[in-house]
């Protein structure tokens, strides 16, 4: 018998239509599933709800159904008990869920009798006198601005040294994975996914250097608020405080990677190609 967690994003109609049958099917076949509190209550099973606090490190797979959001977040629920995660894809673009519902009973069958492949991916672990417990990215986290008609000043520290301060919109501290979210859209690189790597990209700098740096994974890298604005920093999308003069977060790589489940190995380039629609020629 074996344990699984599941994750739906409740917004979308199909995604819970699958969660439905999926959860039958596995139940059949002698499994137990949990979902989250609220994918509980809108598949109608509220007795099958468990809290992130009870989670532990024997639950076989942690089953995203949803976008890439919804991965995001099952990652965070699950990767600090080293728990793999599998998304079934009903987003748009599909990067970290890349399953499709069709195949979704297949894949679970595959990954039962051994045949898949384990993505480590990198994450961040992010610290700040102002929040009380460390926070974690698969992504990104974003320090930006809070009055649109204003930029805001940020100084950057590289282990411990001053590196150059920042008139910006914002800076993405991203890893790989995240180099293909909004690090991308702010003209940062592509970075394979599977690399080891701190990503720093600023957003509409006004500066001379406006470059982004790819740097080690072993850096630690401060962000502390200057003179005269406040800022916000969001962690994988989730605005997660505000920070006044003099304010600071720190990011370094976090000790445990998350976990992807996928089928035939990693092909990143292929699905950047996909994903772009690039042509053969």
């Amino acid at each position: 018998m074996n344990r699984f967690i599941a994750y739906i994003n409740t917004r979308r109609p199909e995604a819970i239509e699958h969660a439905i049958g999926l959860l039958g099917w596995l139940e059949e076949l002698g499994n137990i599933c949990h979902f989250a509190p609220e994918s509980a209550v809108a598949i109608g099973r509220p007795e099958l709800a468990i809290e992130e606090t009870d989670i532990t490190s024997d639950f076989k797979l942690a089953i995203s159904l949803g976008g890439d959001g919804s991965v995001l977040r099952t990652v965070t629920a699950v990767s600090g008990h080293e728990i793999p995660v599998l998304g079934i894809n009903f987003g748009r673009i599909g990067y970290l869920s890349g399953v499709e519902p069709s195949l979704s009973r297949q894949r679970i069958n595959q990954f039962l009798e051994g045949d898949f492949y384990l993505e480590k991916r990198m994450r961040l672990k992010i610290e700040s006198p102002i929040v009380a417990n460390s926070l974690y990215a698969l992504n990104e986290v974003v320090v930006e601005k809070i009055d649109p008609g204003r930029t805001v000043r940020l100084a950057l520290e590289i282990n411990g040294d001053f590196f150059t301060s920042y008139a910006t919109d914002g800076l993405i501290v991203a890893t790989p994975t995240g180099s293909t979210a909004y690090s991308m859209s702010a003209r940062g690189p592509i970075i394979d996914p599977m690399h080891q790597a701190i990503l720093l990209t600023p957003v509409a700098p006004h500066s001379l250097f406006d470059r982004a740096l790819v740097l080690s994974p072993d850096d630690q890298l401060k962000i502390s608020v200057l003179p005269d604005c406040g800022a916000s920093f969001a962690v994988d999308g989730n605005v997660s405080g505000k920070l006044e003069l003099g304010d600071s977060i720190t990011c370094t790589s976090a000790e445990k990677p998350a976990l992807l489940v996928s089928f035939g190995g990693s092909n990143f380039h292929q699905a950047l190609k996909e994903k772009f629609g690039l042509s053969d020629r």
